[in-house]
């Protein structure tokens, strides 16, 4: 497989996007591939806030992305920048315009000795679970990663080991010192080790060791944590593949007038293909996450089941339904979250998709004023060359 194709495999498989997505097409730049595609959209947002007391708008949505690639015979890289603005017709506070720049590259030393690293910068706004809800203004935040992964072994060899580095900035650029104390860095080192169980299933054993620092001097959220799993991957059929990872993390805060913990942890995502053109998806996680509006962590467990279809050679369903659990730790806040959804899509063309959805969440939360209901209707127009 091409370098840059892999490239493109490893992130698309990080997305909940259907299978069978616009077949984009490239032109030829000195010596680069340049592959734009657009997406545009009309929605209905019943609750863009997330809010108990709604507030519903008509949304307008226009996301460019360009993606330029190159490769040698042993690298491969691609740089690729997205623009996602959001006009909001009933509130102008709410619209924005979010843009994401990312570079890959994947480098093939020899058969056993391979290095893939990333960079990122995002400059996001987000509507929903606002930090001050009363002052009207979305989150706003940069975003910063940067990471890498060397791995020593070859790919049908009997032994392999991924050593990984990842580093994680989030500012945010609220007024009046709105979200100051959320400003963070977090630096994550890890390292896996695979063995050949046979054919195309091997077990794993993983090490995460996670630093995060928060900017404010007198904040006391500095913390680590430590995971340790174990699992397998398997690609035994054409069927079914996965990866399996079981085991326990701990957080430990820095500072002694906070509580450590101490918690199960999973990471677990399958796939089962009866047919070529029907997917089934199970995802599940249990972790803890950065603590927001008081708490001191987020135990985050969610499950996410999908259904992907191809009806015929021009329509397709992407069907799901998520149900996660957010305790707030050293809080009495605990949220219990129920979504579905349910996406058509129609391909007159090699490079046009017609798609139209609906999504729905329900968060009900113990803390009255967290609890919502929200609809989102979607027609969208994705093009490509």
């Amino acid at each position: 497989m091409k370098l840059t194709k892999i490239l493109t495999a490893s992130l698309a498989g990080s997305l909940s996007t259907a299978s069978w997505a616009t077949d984009p097409q490239h032109i030829d730049l000195a010596g680069f591939e340049f592959t734009p595609t657009l997406n545009v959209g009309e929605s209905y947002d019943s609750n863009y806030r997330g809010l108990n007391k709604a507030r519903s708008s008509w949304v307008t949505s226009i996301n460019p992305k360009f993606l330029l690639s190159a490769e040698t015979r042993n690298t491969g890289y691609q740089l690729e920048y997205e623009i996602d603005d959001q006009n909001y017709h009933s509130d102008d506070k709410a619209s924005h315009t979010d843009q994401h720049l990312r570079f890959r590259s994947i480098m093939e030393f020899n058969s056993r000795n391979r290095l893939r690293w990333n960079l990122g910068y995002h400059r996001v706004e987000e509507t929903t679970d606002v930090r001050d809800p009363d002052r009207d203004e979305n989150d706003k935040y940069d975003r910063g990663v940067a990471g890498a992964v060397y791995t020593y072994g070859t790919q049908t060899g009997l032994n392999q080991i991924d050593f990984g580095v990842n580093y994680e900035s989030i500012r945010y650029r609220n007024s009046g010192g709105l979200n100051d104390d959320q400003d963070r860095d977090s630096t994550t080192l890890n390292s896996v080790w695979y063995h050949r169980l046979g054919g195309s299933t091997r077990s794993l054993v993983e090490v995460r060791h996670t630093i995060n620092q928060y900017v404010l001097s007198e904040s006391d959220r500095d913390s680590t944590d430590d995971a340790l799993l174990f699992g397998a991957t398997w690609d035994a059929t054409a069927k079914t593949s996965g990866t399996v990872r079981l085991g326990a993390q701990r957080k430990n805060f820095d500072s002694s007038s906070r509580e450590d913990y101490t918690s199960p942890m999973w990471e677990v995502g399958l796939k089962w293909e009866p047919r070529t053109y029907s997917i089934v998806k199970l995802d599940t996680r249990r972790s803890f996450d950065e603590g927001e509006d008081g708490a001191s962590t987020v135990q985050d467990t969610t499950t996410r089941l999908g259904w992907e279809h191809e009806w015929s050679a021009f329509i397709r369903s992407d069907l799901f339904y998520r149900y996660s659990v957010r305790d707030y730790k050293a809080t009495d806040r605990k949220d219990d979250r129920t979504g579905y959804g349910l996406e058509l899509t129609y391909s007159p063309l090699r490079w046009a998709d017609v798609s139209l959805g609906y999504r729905h969440t329900d968060n009900d939360s113990s803390v009255r004023e967290k609890s919502y209901d929200r609809d989102i209707y979607q027609l969208s127009l994705s093009l490509s060359l």
